[in-house]
């Protein structure tokens, strides 16, 4: 359709109502335009209140042949939830869909629809003592992190939303609801089909509710910045880390020297914690346990006794205890300080926590080879093998940076890191437009013919979602 076509609009509209179906550019410019990376055109917005309306519209759409693109807080980084740009697709957005909150306690679950997002999720459980424990610097819908399986700061302790949903209702892309919210944390009665839909962006369903498994909220936690020895005392760090603090080690987070200079200056109200030059790479440690001090545990003391150790056995060359929200604002502010910088070329990977060094070493000398005038201002999740190994292209030499080179850029690191290193070129911001091109290279053939035989036996007409297996 070249514009709103009235039979499609007034179809929509008798599902939702008029109110709820958006016609004007500028009332679609929130919906049409991605987290970071582009956008395009909508014929229309279509915004559901529940599963029943998702469906409906699905049928319609389904049987009209109308793409449809799903939305949840629009937050994603991949491009799977803005509209191409033809001009013909409809956006499904879930933000109404906050209707149903049935909290478990005896369960420690929740079953919800798709559009909580993950702030109002944790500030409605938290007068019950319980958390979402997905940490990211953003606030996602439910849906949404369950469509790309997201990941963030704490999965080495808690981790991904895969390992924490019991159980999801989906809405098939004709419009078939099928659903399984009995909130079983055992269950070996063959196929886990949560699991089918979980991470795929909504390409084969559009989640429109889940059950999710809930925990204590933390009623401790102890941080440190920890300068590691060079060379591979990362390493030695996580594995001195574990070793004496066990369960309790939640988050293990690196900053490189350029990517926290990086955060200092563009957000100056920051303390750098160093006082001076910062360090070439230094580690958020944080120590976590939903059990008080009243118990007998100092977390505290804990990771102060971890510390001294790593000074005796030269582990650690210097470390910085500190407030949780003073140092997890410097983690936070990282990307911000990055955009300031110019435009990022963010790559977010994956790889065997113990190859983690070589690849970014590797990585660096391939950049500083190919294209040295690049920044590179790696930071990420050291702790579970995750990195966004981030170079920025300058503010003063963005203009002349010829266009296809960014791709090739990718093409390049992204070849090293699954030829060489066995890695992924998606750690946690899924397999949207802007990383199609690299899984159609580099995924295994026989997983990509098996994602396809699902995909055209769900939707064979490939009206649901930005991507085609």
């Amino acid at each position: 359709m070249a514009g709103p076509d009235a039979g499609l609009v007034g179809a929509l509209a008798a599902i939702v109502g008029d109110r709820h179906v958006l016609t004007d550019e500028g009332d679609m410019e929130p919906y049409v335009s991605a987290f970071r990376y582009g956008g395009g055109r909508a014929g229309l917005v279509v915004l559901p209140a529940d599963t029943a309306q998702v469906a409906a519209i699905l049928r319609h759409c389904h049987g009209a042949g109308v793409r449809v693109v799903p939305q949840g807080a629009n937050t994603g980084l991949a491009g799977a939830s803005v509209p191409d740009g033809s001009g013909s697709q409809v956006v499904l957005s879930l933000k109404r869909l906050i209707g149903r909150f049935d909290l478990d306690r005896a369960n420690r679950a929740v079953t919800l629809d798709a559009g909580w997002d993950l702030d109002r999720l944790n500030e409605r459980l938290e007068a019950d003592g319980l958390w979402f424990p997905i940490d990211i610097s953003a606030s996602p819908s439910v849906g949404g992190m369950i469509s790309t399986n997201a990941g963030g700061s704490r999965v080495l302790r808690y981790g991904d939303v895969r390992h924490n949903v019991l159980g999801v209702e989906v809405v098939l892309p004709d419009g078939t609801i099928t659903a399984d919210l009995r909130g079983l944390r055992k269950n070996s009665a063959g196929l886990d089909l949560k699991q089918l839909f979980i991470g795929t962006g909504g390409s084969f369903g559009i989640v429109t509710g889940a059950v999710l498994n809930l925990l204590p909220r933390p009623r401790q936690t102890a941080t440190a910045l920890v300068v590691p020895r060079g060379g591979d005392g990362v390493g030695d760090l996580l594995a001195l880390c574990e070793d004496r603090a066990g369960e309790f080690l939640s988050a293990f987070e690196s900053m490189t020297g350029p990517a926290l200079s990086a955060a200092l200056h563009h957000r100056p109200q920051l303390r750098n914690p160093f006082g001076g030059t910062v360090p070439d790479e230094c580690i958020l440690v944080e120590l976590m346990s939903a059990t008080g001090r009243d118990s007998g545990l100092d977390l505290e003391a804990l990771l102060l006794g971890l510390l001294e150790q790593g000074y005796e056995t030269g582990v650690i060359v210097d470390a910085i205890p500190g407030p949780p929200a003073d140092l997890w604002a410097l983690r936070h502010a990282i990307s911000e300080g990055l955009r300031g910088l110019g435009r990022v070329i963010g790559l977010d990977v994956s790889l065997p926590r113990g190859r983690m060094t070589s690849f970014r070493r590797a990585a660096t000398d391939w950049v500083r080879t190919h294209h040295p005038d690049l920044l590179i201002c790696g930071f990420g999740h050291r702790g579970d093998g995750g990195d966004h190994f981030n170079l920025v292209i300058p503010k003063d030499r963005d203009a002349a940076f010829p266009a296809n080179t960014v791709s090739a850029i990718r093409q390049g690191l992204y070849r090293l890191l699954v030829e060489d290193f066995s890695g992924s070129y998606s750690a946690e911001h899924g397999i949207g437009p802007v990383n199609l091109s690299y899984h159609q290279t580099f995924a295994d053939p026989i997983q990509q013919h098996l994602s396809r035989l699902i995909q055209t036996h769900l939707d064979p007409a490939g009206m649901l979602g930005r991507v085609r297996w």
